[in-house]
């Protein structure tokens, strides 16, 4: 299937998404069958669309966290890589039942009986309702589409719930500032994370290398060449466990936990220089000092620390896991992308349930 641009989704006709012959008798329908209220409201809207009775589209990506993990969490810094190729699609499309509808991870049905597993969604859903307006006045069904999996560490809920937000504000016709759609989607993340650093929120929608320091984000050019290799180890990982089992650790023994969150602060500014400057090989090493302290940590787990072995073995310059650990993801630096084809072979062979590469002269 060839891959539509952003905008081609934009434009698309509103049939091809209702799935009715003709969208302005569609519209019409919906009119005829509202309230009073909401008729008299949407005649006054000045967008040309009359409202939302439109579809909307947003679109974000993976991300992952090259350096950082953990210790950002206590002020040291972290660099994480948007990963364009690796897209999170959404698309809102008003519908006839009256309530929001839900299409997602194998999930169909009410948005509402949509379960704990997609609270964020939910809560996106209604962020990006109040920035519209106070008063919800259409219902849309939901669906997503993701080129990554969820749980494994890569800011699948951040990179939903900022879709979602994007396609609903387009539904709706409503523009909204970068820092406004960063805002809403932190907001969509607390029911996830509980105090989410904006370090997914940020990265998810970023064209640049994130770096988050002391609570504060910013974004870092890249001179870097080569090619990130993620795979996956079919694993759930759960950042809200690994970031109480790290947090327990540093209650009871502060003074080794605190040399290893410094180690780990140190290596994170060193990255970002090595991104600044070109310096693969110093990254790799960096990332490789990374996992050791990872694991000491106790957020490595033995299907990632094979996999780390596995792409090393296989010429990486450096691999490590990444994102909050105990299950989810690693990822591996390859010279370019004839390593990372042999790496990936590797690693598909040692059990990776998913392997996908990215260039990271994309990013500049």
């Amino acid at each position: 299937m060839k891959e539509r641009t952003y905008e081609q989704f934009r434009r698309r006709p509103q049939s091809a998404l209702l799935g009715v012959e003709n969208a302005a008798p569609f519209s019409e329908r919906v009119m005829r069958s509202a309230s009073p209220r909401l008729a008299s409201r949407t005649s006054q809207m000045e967008l040309p669309s009359r409202g939302a009775f439109h579809s909307g589209y947003g679109e974000t990506w993976a991300k992952a966290i090259l350096v950082g993990e953990h210790s950002a969490v206590y002020g040291y810094p972290a660099v994480a890589l948007p990963l364009h190729s690796m897209k999170m699609k959404a698309w809102a499309t008003p519908n006839l039942v009256g309530r929001h509808q839900l299409r997602a991870l194998g999930f169909t049905g009410p948005l509402d009986d949509s379960g704990d597993r997609f609270a964020g969604i939910r809560r996106a859903v209604s962020v990006a309702e109040e920035f519209v307006s106070p008063q919800r006045w259409s219902a849309f069904t939901l669906v997503t589409e993701a080129d990554f999996p969820a749980e494994r560490g890569l800011g699948s809920s951040a990179a939903a719930a900022g879709a979602v937000i994007r396609a609903v504000l387009d539904a709706y016709g409503v523009g909204a500032t970068s820092q406004e759609l960063f805002e809403l989607t932190n907001r969509a993340e607390m029911v996830t994370h509980g105090h989410p650093s904006g370090l997914d929120s940020a990265t998810t929608c970023s064209q640049n290398a994130v770096v988050l320091s002391g609570g504060r984000i910013s974004h870092v050019s890249m001179k870097a060449s080569g090619v990130l290799v993620i795979a996956d180890s079919g694993i759930c990982g759960s950042t809200r466990e690994a970031v109480g089992n790290v947090h327990h650790q540093y209650e009871t023994d502060r003074p080794r936990i605190e040399a290893i969150l410094g180690e780990l602060g140190t290596l994170g500014s060193q990255s970002v220089d090595d991104l600044q400057g070109g310096k693969m090989d110093d990254l790799g090493v960096h990332m490789n000092a990374a996992h050791i302290l990872l694991a000491q940590l106790k957020v490595s787990e033995p299907t990632l620390d094979r996999l780390v072995n596995v792409a090393r073995d296989a010429g990486a310059l450096g691999a490590k896991l990444t994102g909050g650990g105990l299950g989810g993801c690693i990822v591996a630096l390859a010279a370019d992308q004839r390593h990372a084809d042999v790496i990936m072979d590797e690693l598909r062979q040692a059990g990776a349930c998913g392997v996908w590469s990215h260039g990271l002269g994309a990013m500049v």
